[in-house]
């Protein structure tokens, strides 16, 4: 059993340029990439346009009048994020995904960062992932996604874990700031009762049976980009993509109708509408394995289907 994603035989080799982008001065980094890239532009009449929503990372796209349909994003690496993030295994992501037409062509990595095909079509919002229409792409894609055989042969095995346990020994438990020390102590569970409720929740999660597949694990709503022209979403940005819990990648995405930096739990979605989310989504599922059949409500209650589901206030 493993964790780790791998690429298709005959993918295409990611370029590599010794380049380094100052994040305070994208700019001047960007435009010795598109020399590489896009040798045929002028330098002097490339336009730039600068994206806010990244929260770990600077990303800015470029692109010439003459077609501004092809727009090549430079995202540069935030400061420290490899600690958090597996640069190497985003790159494998950003490969399988490619293969099978669920991400943008991967135009080369640099020494802080990587660019990268633009995908066209709007990014939706908290009321956009509600839409009936949208709600079935979604779930549709997520079902695509998770069909996507990126291992081996060997049974994958979850990263949730493995994951979960790097972001503990990345906790700081002491800061300089006496107020800070105070308020830790007082408002978050030591780092004892928190690794009892990790083993807790590995004990009982590990029972539920949910298939192991290929997640994006980050399905904010600004991940999802939706092309109204040729009717279809795409997810982006695959920094935590990994071999996870079925369930676990439904039951995030649940959970980011709350919002990010300021949560609502009221908006979490209803347990109709979760249930003719995982309806559509179990039909697709089958459909892109090959299985069959039509869904019935047994599956929809089954503990793994159930372990994707959130639960509302009040309910």
């Amino acid at each position: 059993m493993e964790t780790e994603i791998h690429v298709p035989v005959g993918s295409p080799i990611i370029r590599k340029f010794p380049i380094f982008v100052d994040e305070h001065n994208v700019t001047d980094g960007a435009m010795k990439l598109m020399k590489e890239l896009r040798p045929a532009w002028d330098i002097n009449l490339v336009k730039t346009k600068f994206f806010t929503d990244g929260t770990t990372n600077k990303l800015v796209g470029c692109y010439v009048e003459e077609a501004p349909e092809d727009v090549v994003l430079v995202r540069v690496y935030g400061n420290k994020t490899e600690l958090i993030v597996d640069r190497d295994n985003e790159l494998r992501s950003f490969q399988v995904l490619h293969a099978n037409g669920c991400a943008p062509r991967l135009y080369c990595t640099f020494q802080n960062g990587i660019c990268y095909e633009f995908m066209q079509g709007d990014a939706l919002g908290p009321l956009d992932v509600r839409d009936p229409g949208l709600l079935r792409l979604i779930a549709e894609e997520m079902a695509r996604i998770h069909a996507i055989h990126a291992h081996n042969g060997c049974i994958p095995k979850p990263n949730l874990w493995i994951k979960m346990r790097k972001y503990f020994s990345l906790v700081a438990t002491e800061f300089t700031d006496q107020a800070s020390n105070t308020r830790i102590q007082q408002e978050v569970p030591s780092q004892e009762v928190l690794e009892q409720e990790m083993a807790w929740m590995k004990e009982h999660l590990s029972q539920l049976g949910s298939p192991v597949v290929l997640c994006h694990n980050d399905l904010l709503c600004k991940n999802i980009i939706h092309n109204i022209k040729e009717g279809h979403v795409r997810f982006i940005d695959y920094e935590y993509s990994s071999y996870n819990y079925q369930a676990f990648d439904i039951g995030n995405h649940f959970n980011e109708f709350a919002g990010m930096s300021e949560l609502d739990y009221s908006l979490l979605p209803s347990r109709e509408m979760q249930l003719d989310w995982l309806l559509i989504y179990l039909q697709a599922y089958k459909r892109f394995t090959q299985k069959g059949g039509d869904v019935s409500w047994h599956e929809l209650e089954t503990p793994s289907a159930r372990a994707g589901q959130q639960v509302r206030p009040g309910e």
